[in-house]
């Protein structure tokens, strides 16, 4: 049987490059010329359209952000990816270690809470 193709997962690329423009502290157009993505292109990524190959690459780039985190599977999910996020997580250098593991703690909680619904 053959394994079904990922999903881009559009809406959480874009929530993580405007993340990484906020920690940042720039506009969109200052994303655009940084990236070489043009601001139409952005505006149409937060509008729900998908990028195109180059500015996706250009994007990933640009945040470092690593493009495995918006394939998803369309395949069931399995928890082993929920701990990558966390693991993500505290990884982040911009988190202490206490602010990283309060996180993880509410995540967790809300995981088991909407997982089993």
């Amino acid at each position: 049987m053959a394994q079904k193709a990922g999903v881009f997962d559009g809406q959480g690329f874009y929530q993580a490059i405007d993340a990484e423009r906020s920690s940042r502290k720039i506009n969109w157009k200052q994303v655009a010329e940084e990236s070489g993505v043009s601001a139409s292109t952005l505006t149409r990524i937060a509008q729900g359209k998908k990028p195109d190959v180059d500015s996706l690459s250009a994007l990933i780039a640009w945040s470092g952000l690593d493009s495995d985190n918006f394939i998803r599977s369309a395949n069931p999910v399995d928890a082993g990816n929920f701990s990558k996020s966390l693991a993500l997580l505290r990884s982040d250098p911009n988190l202490s270690e206490k602010s990283a593991a309060m996180l993880e703690d509410m995540l967790k909680v809300a995981y088991e809470r909407l997982r089993k619904e």
